[in-house]
């Protein structure tokens, strides 16, 4: 796989998604960049392997150079691990490394956008904004909700980014970080990404913003049910705790976050209020609350595990 001399390598981890992958992988092949980039597709369905199949007939027909494999353990910090190793791995040339979700297409700029801006600013890390299409008409409370809100910064330096939907990562972030990979222990809470650029930002790698790169995220109808959103504010209170956690082991670390966990509650109440009178919508005034009983429930080590998928018959 080391016939072309890619200057990025873009790495989509998929599961169970192969229109999604095949809707990604088009948006890829219609990027409009000035320098050879290749593309790593891991699949997470060890039994299914959809994906690989629909990756491996994309790359066939040419238009794109690049490999797919399977992971076959699953959990998705396992896949992405994965595709970033394989991607280091078998292009040696490549500088940079970005990764887009098998729910997103890129915008044709985005690849050139997101190399110009790790360039322009010294970045060793480069994000840029996600926008939702809806596949069915959304509400007003859903389409308020904090969840779906699109990060709006000017492009330039940040302290950090936190999600992987839309993302470029430098090969000596990799090569040098005491902990080069995505944490296993978020496989299926999710929040890997986070706790992944947390990391990054503390070991004193720096960070940009591309308000031009842009990706749309395609949201299913089953994601904007109530249950789901009121469960993804719950889980993102989780995953917030589990990384203040690691960075504050200890008895003295527990009794500090205890304290947070507190204010936290306190002040979950107001901005539960204000958003309420902000968006005329109760579910958006739902996030700060159950943000706030997310930590709490963390911190009593109760956990959710929504990325954890039943293993297909064959």
């Amino acid at each position: 796989m080391s016939e072309i001399m890619p200057e990025a390598v873009v790495c989509i981890p998929s599961f169970r998604r192969p229109d999604g992958l095949r809707r990604t992988l088009a948006s890829l092949a219609a990027q409009k960049a000035d320098f050879p980039f290749a593309v790593v597709v891991v699949d997470n369905d060890g039994a299914g392997r959809q994906g690989l199949a629909v990756a491996r007939a994309f790359f066939a027909e040419g238009g794109m150079a690049g490999q797919a494999l399977v992971e076959p353990t699953q959990g998705n910090c396992y896949a992405i691990n994965t595709a970033f190793r394989t991607a280091r791995q078998s292009y040696p040339s490549a500088r940079w490394f970005l990764m887009i979700d098998d729910d997103e297409a890129a915008s044709p700029v985005w690849l050139a956008e997101m190399v110009s801006a790790a360039k322009s600013f010294g970045a060793d890390i480069v994000g840029g904004p996600v926008d939702r299409e809806f596949d069915a008409p959304a509400s007003k409370a859903v389409l308020s909700h904090p969840l779906f809100g699109s990060i709006e910064a000017p492009t330039g330096p940040v302290e950090q980014i936190h999600g992987s939907g839309n993302c470029l990562i430098a090969r000596r972030v990799f090569e040098t970080l005491p902990k080069p990979e995505f944490d296993v222990r978020f496989n299926f809470l999710g929040g890997g990404d986070m706790d992944f650029f947390t990391r990054c930002r503390k070991a004193g790698f720096k960070s940009a913003w591309n308000a031009r790169a842009l990706i749309i995220e395609y949201v299913p109808e089953s994601r904007m049910a109530p249950r789901w959103i009121m469960e993804r504010s719950l889980r993102t209170g989780i995953i917030n705790y589990s990384i203040d956690r690691a960075r504050r082991p200890g008895f003295a670390g527990g009794l500090l976050l205890a304290g947070k966990n507190g204010v936290s509650l306190g002040l979950s109440l107001i901005r539960a209020v204000a958003a309420l009178l902000k968006t005329g919508a109760l579910l958006p005034a739902t996030h700060p609350p159950l943000m706030s009983v997310g930590r709490v429930m963390a911190s009593l080590g109760i956990t959710l595990t929504p990325y954890k998928a039943p293993v297909k018959k064959t």
